[in-house]
């Protein structure tokens, strides 16, 4: 497990109380790492908090509620887990928003702006602040999470999916400004995943079944298949790959039928 592994690493995880980002922040913590837990409610955060705590040992997590909508609070949220743990050496971008189904021709620029706010904007915002202290370490790993929506055109989230594929070139042109200081930057590309954030696509049967059907693996993923993924991005078996998107999806995206 040597190359999987985290022991003195330090991962902030974005949207981790619930779904990917919570199954990404318990996983590396499994591998070693102290995990900072951040989402809007405190107190769903310092749940999760708690039991990486009564599984690994007081002091693996910390819970530091922050909004991505608010720059003040993701500057707040890196201070934290500086003081607290001393530094900085993963950062997962996961949370993001969705507030808008149906065609763009609909999609009220409120809407749009949100989108591309919180699922672009704020991934730059937290990156630019937790990357000079990866700088002064002089490494340091960085996932975004992105979706297979950025590789693909629909009729019902295309804001969505237009701002995952701007979270793939964000990915990309990151890692070649801050590849000399040995930070490295990927996506990861979801396919469909049992989450609540996902709960739409998935929860009616037919719609499953015929996912399942037109998908080589014959099902949906689960958080711990983006989770494994996340945790090979940020060990010492990905020290080679920055600025590329991988994709977790079953082979959904490999049929044409």
């Amino acid at each position: 497990m040597t190359m999987f592994d985290l022991t003195g690493k330090v991962a902030i995880v974005t949207g981790s109380s619930r779904g990917i980002g919570r199954a990404i922040a318990e996983r590396m913590a499994e591998a070693g790492a102290k995990v900072v837990i951040s989402s809007r409610r405190a107190d769903a955060c310092e749940t999760v908090a708690a039991g990486i705590n009564a599984r690994h040992g007081a002091g693996r997590a910390l819970a530091v509620a922050a909004s991505i909508s608010s720059k003040s609070e993701l500057g707040a949220l890196v201070r934290k887990s500086v003081d607290d743990f001393g530094r900085i050496d993963v950062v997962v971008c996961n949370a993001a928003s969705n507030p808008y189904f149906g065609p763009m021709s609909a999609i009220a620029d409120e809407q749009f702006r949100k989108v591309l706010d919180n699922n672009i904007i704020s991934n730059n915002w937290l990156i630019s602040m937790a990357a000079p202290e990866m700088q002064r370490q002089g490494e340091g790993a960085i996932v975004i999470i992105s979706s297979i929506g950025g590789l693909r055109g629909v009729r019902s989230i295309g804001a969505y999916n237009i701002s995952k594929a701007a979270d793939m070139q964000l990915a990309r042109n990151l890692a070649v400004e801050l590849g000399d200081q040995n930070i490295r930057v990927n996506c990861i590309a979801p396919g469909l995943i049992r989450t609540d954030f996902a709960r739409a696509l998935w929860e009616n049967p037919d719609t499953l079944a015929q996912h399942n059907r037109l998908t080589p693996l014959g099902r949906i993923g689960e958080p711990d298949d983006i989770a494994g993924c996340a945790v090979f991005l940020a060990s010492k078996a990905g020290s080679f790959i920055t600025g590329q998107t991988i994709v977790v999806d079953g082979g959904s995206t490999i049929t044409s039928f």
